[in-house]
């Protein structure tokens, strides 16, 4: 049977710097059905410098009177917001969950506000420095892999074994990195810790971008669970991903797709994210287990869709069938038609009226 798959609403940065407005998304992630809502942790000035550029869906979403440092600037949440919205996430039964972007905001989302699993953006793939952090707090860890390569991927797989297993004392090197992943209990550790989302850093995504057919790649590659960090317009794309196989979705949720900020444009709404949600769980229902069975529900329509051996005029006791007097037709609760090759040439053993079931 296959595995319910997690559900995280990505709020993101979509409440604008707004306490008021972040703890509305966890209300909509909730009535939408999600398992997880998202945020994001980070010190804007931690994160870029001031000539750091703006993305184009930044640019084209934001302007370019506002710098990328300043644009972070407005859309950061304090500590206190942090922990005021986990405590809600925790009122309304739905999973708190933030992505760090540096190290402090990390052991803030852990000692202080006590998430249990970390998510990493795709961004800092190859933010070495940072993994490292992360997996020393020995927590599960959600990897997109966003503009990434199988590579690069490995590589990042390569440091956070090493913050899983390695001597946190130590000042690892790319090659202690490399040689943990040569053990076959660092894959132990890793398939139960970490799970890789495929992604396309890009909002929207078209769908030509996305390549879902690439989750299956890193699942070979790898042996981890797999998902699907869905930027693209619309539902269809995250159902699609579970029928292949996700084990995560992930998709950012907005309140309003028209309000001012850089993610809104390419999130879907509350209607839009129950929507998806109620896809994902009927492509998870249908997928099943396998095997090739008649469901229950099957079974009382095989007499109404299925034939029988019937006479196609009425016959005497002691004639023989022949093509002539004997064809199939509904219903399906008598002789199979696989027997009526083996009922030619043989008598009938009475008189049969015209279309009626032959007996075996």
């Amino acid at each position: 049977m296959h595995r319910k798959t997690l559900i995280i609403a990505e709020a993101g940065v979509n409440h604008n710097g707004d306490r008021a407005r972040a703890l509305a998304l966890v209300e909509a992630a909730a009535k939408a059905g999600a398992d997880v809502v998202k945020f994001q942790s980070f010190r804007a000035d931690n994160l870029a410098t001031a000539g750091a550029a703006k993305a184009s869906y930044q640019q084209a979403t934001t302007g370019n009177a506002q710098s990328q440092l300043d644009m972070l600037r407005a859309l950061e949440l304090s500590t206190d917001d942090e922990v005021q919205i986990a405590a809600a996430c925790a009122a309304s039964n739905i999973t708190y969950m933030s992505t760090p972007f540096d190290a402090d905001s990390a052991t803030h989302l852990v000692r202080r506000v006590g998430v249990s699993t970390l998510k990493v953006g795709s961004g800092d793939l190859t933010n070495a420095p940072l993994l490292l952090h992360l997996a020393r707090f020995r927590l599960p860890i959600i990897l997109s892999t966003g503009m990434g390569t199988l590579a690069e991927v490995e590589q990042a797989l390569g440091v956070i074994a090493f913050g899983y297993l390695g001597d946190a004392a130590a000042r690892p090197s790319p090659a202690d990195f490399a040689k943990l992943l040569l053990d076959r209990a660092t894959w132990t550790e890793l398939r139960v810790k970490v799970a890789l989302l495929h992604c396309t850093t890009e909002y929207p995504a078209d769908p030509r971008s996305i390549n879902l057919r690439a989750m299956a790649t890193l699942r070979d590659a790898f042996g981890l669970p797999v998902g699907f960090s869905d930027h693209s317009r619309g539902i269809h794309i995250a159902a699609a991903a579970v029928a292949l196989g996700a084990a995560v979705i992930e998709k950012h949720l907005t309140l309003d797709r028209d309000l001012p900020g850089p993610d809104h444009r390419a999130s879907i709404e509350p209607d839009e994210m129950t929507a998806m949600i109620a896809a994902i769980r009927d492509v998870e229902a249908a997928l099943g287990d396998g095997r090739k069975v008649p469901a229950p529900e099957e079974i009382p329509n095989r007499a109404v869709a299925r034939r029988s051996l019937v006479a196609l005029r009425a016959l005497r006791a002691g004639e023989r069938f022949t093509e002539d007097n004997l064809g199939v037709k509904r219903p399906g609760n008598g002789v199979p038609p696989i027997d009526y090759w083996n009922y030619l040439g043989k008598t009938a053993q009475r008189d049969y009226a015209a279309n009626e079931a032959i007996e075996p």
